[in-house]
């Protein structure tokens, strides 16, 4: 299935006959794309120097915005092992499909009272962008924690004898314990180093007990040996060992060790359930909010740009073209041929009737109505944003 992408259209209403969705969409061309209504409240306009500024703050929450969107859905991938079909499900805004949200969106003015100063809008949409990332970052920070604490504990339990937990297979009887002058030490061999390891252990460091090798385990890549030495040699021997490739195991028995090791792997197991709903669930919240709070960044963006661009008084309409990536291409050109003209000076047509631009006029017409000219900004003639979702 191809990916969906959104564009937000603002046209200026004097330009149009007759309904101007309609207009769009027959502009647009049906196969390229579906065009809806897209409700933007009245806002308080404020100052010129005020709405380029607002351009400026809402041109950057849009890329936090994008940035916490992707993250959220990122971590509901990672907590549900890369499954997309079911991260996809999870992705609901009020319970509903993201794509309905946009569809039928209004403005939720008991959130976000729009009769407030522009600014004060921004700041409190920035506030919950970023209380909801770090509340995120946290949960997910958690799930991995404990998540990777338990594969380590279970990793101990089912890995080789040169890496699992020794508790459960070792027998305390087969070791020196509370000598003066010996200890044991358990020493994992590869298997098809075990003949070696036989023949030369007793000389590789001095004062090995002759004889002293046991045969503990065997898995299909390692045997486990029980050799003892004097205390004093024990570093040299371990040393020795290591250059050998053989890996020396700590373990110290523990009355009760074997039990108290299932019952610490139970706990983190319970554990790891419950911060993976926890953190599937706010999942969930976070794709909602972070969505909730990008699209009404999206709306604001629009009207601020529709004023800055179209004037006074502020009669315009605005549209939701729902496409695709590569169709999405044929949609800009659409509406460049039929709305270049908005451009004034700064769009024309050569003898072809493909539409050029006077770069000139264009940065010093951007320049004066407070629009950004910075590089890599694309500037149209007419208010357009493109997204989409992960």
């Amino acid at each position: 299935m191809p990916a969906t992408q959104y564009i937000l259209v603002s046209l200026p209403l004097r330009i149009f006959d007759d309904d101007p969705i309609t207009a769009l969409s027959t502009t647009i061309g049906r196969d390229n794309g579906e065009i809806l209504p897209f409700a933007i409240p009245s806002f308080k306009i404020g100052t010129l120097d005020g709405l380029v500024q607002h351009a400026d703050d809402l041109a950057k929450l849009n890329a936090g915005c994008e940035s916490v969107v992707a993250k959220v859905a990122d971590s509901l991938k990672s907590i549900l092992d890369g499954d997309e079909d079911k991260a996809a499900q999870q992705k609901m805004v009020n319970d509903k499909p993201t794509d309905h949200y946009l569809r039928s969106f209004q403005w939720n003015k008991v959130r976000y009272r729009a009769d407030r100063p522009l600014g004060e809008l921004i700041e409190n949409l920035q506030k919950e962008l970023q209380n909801l990332d770090n509340d995120v970052k946290s949960k997910f920070s958690q799930y991995t924690s404990v998540k990777t604490n338990l594969a380590t504990l279970q990793r101990r339990q089912t890995g080789n004898l040169a890496t699992k937990s020794l508790t459960p297979i070792v027998n305390p009887r087969l070791l020196v314990q509370d000598s003066e002058y010996l200890e044991t030490h358990l020493i994992a061999v590869p298997t098809n180093a075990r003949k070696d390891f036989l023949r030369s252990y007793e000389t590789i460091a001095p004062m090995v007990v002759p004889r002293s090798s046991i045969q503990v385990a065997q898995d299909d890549e390692f045997t486990l040996f029980a050799v003892t030495t004097f205390k004093k040699s024990s570093s040299e021997f371990l040393h020795k060992c290591r250059e050998q490739k053989w890996t020396p195991r700590q373990y110290k028995y523990v009355e009760g060790g074997k039990e108290e090791e299932q019952r610490e792997i139970d706990r983190v197991a319970a554990e790891e359930k419950k911060v993976w709903g926890e953190a599937l669930r706010l999942g969930r919240t976070g794709w909602s909010e972070s969505v909730m709070i990008w699209t009404h960044v999206m709306a604001l963006r629009v009207f601020v740009e529709t004023v800055l661009r179209y004037g006074l008084p502020l009669e315009f309409v605005c549209g939701l073209v729902k496409t695709t990536p590569k169709l999405s291409k044929k949609v800009k050109t659409s509406l460049d041929s039929s709305y270049s003209y908005l451009g004034g000076n700064a769009f024309g047509k050569d003898k072809r009737g493909r539409v050029t631009k006077d770069d000139a006029t264009l940065t010093s017409e951007m320049a004066a109505a407070g629009l950004s000219t910075a590089e890599g900004s694309e500037y149209t003639a007419y208010v357009y944003y493109e997204f989409e979702f992960p």
